[in-house]
């Protein structure tokens, strides 16, 4: 896209596709029990178990079988076409001589999505158009220090802002 051009047009999506839900009650119930309520594996299959039983005579099934497929159904969700990337992270400073402690052993692995990315997607989106701002900026308290409140008052936005590179360039 050449700089200064518009945006390309949000791809219109059905009011009725709850994709990968299977409708706006499962999309709910998943953001409520996921995010808002954060509820254990263990209690929401108990919901499960009982709603599953409500629904017993009328031959249907509860908007999901248990946890497992709850988080199956979230890690489905698409966040702006932006994909899941992995990076193997292990300790590589120095040890102590008598044993060292199991993480310094490990490996781990990192899940993410970039974040240049999600944020040009955010951008683009005109649902946000007009609550957040979006204008990198410097921020002083009294004496005169640096302050950083959030994203945009950061050093990256900043840069990004002044340098001379496209915004999602690497």
């Amino acid at each position: 896209m050449d700089p200064g051009s518009p945006p390309l047009a949000a791809e219109v999506k059905d009011v009725t596709d709850w994709t990968p839900y299977g409708s706006r009650v499962a999309f709910e119930l998943a953001d409520f029990i996921y995010r808002r309520n954060q509820m254990s594996a263990g209690d929401f299959n108990t919901l499960c178990k009982l709603w599953g039983a409500t629904l017993l005579p009328h031959d249907d099934p509860p908007p999901f079988s248990n946890y497992a497929e709850l988080c199956r159904t979230i890690d489905k969700t698409p966040v702006g076409g932006v994909a899941w990337e992995s990076i193997s992270l292990s300790y590589d400073g120095p040890r102590p001589d008598d044993a060292a402690p199991s993480w310094m052993e490990s490996t781990y692995e990192i899940w993410y999505r970039d974040p240049r990315l999600l944020f040009k997607g955010m951008l683009e989106n005109p649902e946000f158009q007009d609550f957040f701002d979006y204008a990198p900026l410097r921020q002083y308290d009294p004496h005169g220090d640096r302050q950083y409140e959030n994203f945009m008052s950061g050093n990256w936005a900043w840069k990004q802002a002044v340098s001379n590179s496209e915004f999602c360039c690497s």
